[in-house]
């Protein structure tokens, strides 16, 4: 679907540069589009994009609209020091500009960390709250994969399970 097209990615962090990374495998060209002067990216991960023929960073911008009927054609973006607005031929538009977990109606029932992550002990699924078990993208703050949340799943469920075994409520 995106071979052989430019698309953009949205954000500056190791997200994004490892979202651009895997997209040059198919686009022709990637654009960076980041709202500050310099990549928050890890060291190694800013060097990666930098250096990547197939990845162009848009420094100082924002993504206003994207472009296209049916089908995402263009990304309108606009240099937050100056307010000029630019439009960047595109065939794909992808967000990688952070994310939070979905836990605030969790707020004084489990224990979560400064960022809203539930706090489970290491290596398990457990949580400060007696037969709670957390998994998927609530507990994963590096990978955020469908795959891992899946096996986060799993493991809850294994957990929960010897749990009910433990009371005898199996």
């Amino acid at each position: 679907m995106f071979r052989d097209k430019e698309l953009v990615v949205i954000g500056g962090g190791d997200s994004a540069v490892e979202e651009a990374t895997f997209l040059t495998k198919f686009a022709s060209k990637v654009y960076m589009i980041h709202r500050r002067d310099e990549l928050r990216a890890s060291k190694i991960m800013q060097e990666r994009a930098l250096s990547n023929d197939k990845i162009e960073i848009v420094w100082d911008s924002a993504l206003v609209d994207a472009e296209g009927e049916d089908l995402v054609t263009g990304a309108r973006i606009s240099n937050v020091k100056t307010g000029e607005e630019s439009t960047i031929s595109c065939g794909g538009i992808f967000y990688a500009i952070g994310h939070d977990p979905n836990t605030g109606f969790l707020s004084g029932q489990l224990d979560t960390d400064e960022q809203g992550y539930v706090v489970v002990n290491p290596g398990r699924t457990d949580t400060s709250v007696d037969g709670v078990f957390a998994c998927g993208d609530v507990v994963d703050k590096i990978y955020r994969q469908a795959i891992t949340a899946a096996g986060t799943g799993c493991a809850a469920a294994l957990d929960a399970e010897r749990w009910l075994a433990e009371k005898g409520l199996e």
